[in-house]
């Protein structure tokens, strides 16, 4: 399970509420993601949460973990960035190929998975450089 990378849980949940959507006869995703409801803040503001600002919420959040977990340098690490990639690659053609996740909110989560493989990648080199700098002269 730690190789699953967490990202992906907004990848499936989006693809659910879309695929699930036209199944039940709903096939504007935009309109679904447009659906908000109200907040009253102490200021007296009215502030309006959308079901895209929560989608794109639990995508960082689900970054935010992924990196942190980027730090660890073992063997499952490597797979979860390997599984990571391919995440990417699966939003980003759906992203360009499927009616329906053309949308702003699809495009920042397709983005976030761009940034986990590029900061699952760095984090590791620089953790591995890291390593290789605290050996003895010795050993090296």
């Amino acid at each position: 399970m730690s190789a699953f990378p967490m990202i992906l849980i907004a990848v499936i949940l989006y693809n659910l509420v879309y695929f699930g959507g036209a199944v039940a006869g709903h096939h504007d995703m935009q309109a679904v993601l447009d659906q908000s409801f109200a907040l009253k803040m102490f200021s007296g503001d009215v502030w309006r949460v959308t079901a895209s600002d929560l989608l794109e919420l639990l995508t960082l959040a689900m970054l935010f973990i992924e990196i942190i977990r980027a730090a660890r340098s073992n063997s499952r690490e490597i797979l979860n960035h390997a599984f990571s990639m391919l995440t990417f690659c699966v939003a980003l053609v759906e992203f360009i190929v499927l009616k329906g996740f053309s949308t702003s909110a699809f495009f920042m989560i397709t983005a976030m998975c761009l940034f986990d493989v590029v900061a699952g990648y760095t984090i590791s080199i620089i953790s591995a450089r890291r390593d290789l700098a605290v050996l003895p002269l010795s050993d090296r």
